[in-house]
């Protein structure tokens, strides 16, 4: 089985992280976005992952190929030279998903983190009989997102509808599709968009089915976002392999700390934390709410919530840091300084207060 894994352009709305690595290599919960995705479809079956890639794509493949080792999986890219939208892609990618074989195969956004209930989705396709099948997920404020209207006890998609104004349905598309190999036929190669051309079409002719996800779904191409996401991240581990995550009597809820971080004594960690490796928490610390990346160091009694901490960056004694903060690779928090919701580019030094919000050039 093959899947396709829309990775897309600059990640902006993630800023100053996409600064020092594309977005699908952005740490979450300390591992890069793309590889739990990678790690989801290799369980169940798939052998090879294309990306879809129009930025970087050198520093994505060779990342990617030390991951290929570690998973046993074969992972290639394809690479556009314009922007071709979310079917496009799909086209361009034709020669390399159809292998002759009639099989379905995935196609993922690279921002989604979800539980990845792959195999019942197979289940799914394979008992409605339709052309494609789509995830979609339920939320509390359908009017912000494009809605799919359909059957309840089928499934079958009636339409879609665009930030509706009034209510239609509260399922939006989750970002997640199985298509059988017919539907590269509907796509041409050119700037296109498989949400707004492609489904409507195959609705239209009663081909196209949607399951509810099961689970938690979030999109974290951006920060608030990626700190709720940690939070359902971690709440589904505690459920699925509570093992991983950290116990003591300094961790307060879902905390995720890697084998080489260093906590020291008296600190107070959680909930809904994230350390990475190499990392360094001096005594007296309180962390909340928050992903520390690779290599940071917390010197003594700072106190860090509602935040992202960029690699190898230094928050100072007694700093406070709030208010999604994000400091960018290489960021240096002087001691007993305050940010809130600052955004500080990377290899900054950063020796005094940021009041209210704003970014750091």
């Amino acid at each position: 089985m093959k899947a396709l894994i829309l990775v897309g352009g600059f990640g902006t709305r993630l800023r100053p992280l996409t600064l020092s690595v594309p977005k699908p290599l952005v740490e979450f919960a300390n591992k890069p976005m793309i590889v739990h995705q990678i790690e989801a479809l290799k369980a169940i079956g798939v052998t090879e992952v294309v990306l879809a890639i129009n930025y970087q794509p050198e520093v994505m493949l060779n990342f990617l190929k030390e991951y290929e080792a570690k998973l046993g999986i074969k992972i290639t890219c394809s690479r556009e030279t314009e922007p071709l939208g979310t079917a496009g892609p799909l086209a361009l990618a034709r020669d390399k998903l159809v292998d002759g074989s009639g099989d379905p195969f995935f196609v993922m956004n690279s921002d989604v983190i979800s539980d990845y209930p792959l195999a019942e989705m197979m289940t799914f396709h394979a008992a409605h009989g339709g052309e494609a099948s789509i995830m979609v997920t339920k939320v509390d404020e359908p009017s912000k997102y494009g809605v799919v209207v359909m059957e309840e006890e089928t499934g079958k998609v009636e339409k879609f509808v665009e930030k509706p104004k009034i209510f239609v349905g509260n399922k939006i598309n989750a970002g997640i599709y199985l298509l059988n190999p017919s539907v590269l036929d509907r796509i041409e190669l050119r700037p296109t968009s498989i949400e707004k051309e492609v489904f409507p079409r195959i609705a239209a002719e009663e081909k196209l089915f949607a399951m509810v996800l099961p689970g938690f779904w979030m999109d974290v191409g951006q920060p608030r976002d990626y700190i709720t996401g940690l939070r359902l991240y971690l709440g589904s581990l505690r459920k699925k392999s509570p093992g991983e995550l950290a116990r003591g009597g300094h961790v307060v809820g879902n905390v995720l700390v890697h084998e080489s971080a260093v906590i020291g004594e008296g600190c107070l960690i959680g909930p809904d934390v994230a350390i990475g490796p190499g990392c360094v928490v001096e005594p007296g610390v309180r962390l909340s709410r928050c992903t520390v990346m690779r290599g940071v160091r917390i010197k003594k009694h700072a106190c860090v919530s509602g935040s992202i901490i960029g690699w190898h960056s230094t928050v100072g004694q007694w700093a406070r840091v709030e208010n999604m903060t994000i400091l960018g690779e290489d960021v240096h928090l002087g001691d007993e300084v305050y940010s809130n919701g600052g955004v500080v580019l990377p290899h900054k030094e950063i020796k005094s207060s940021i009041i209210k919000p704003e970014i750091v050039m």
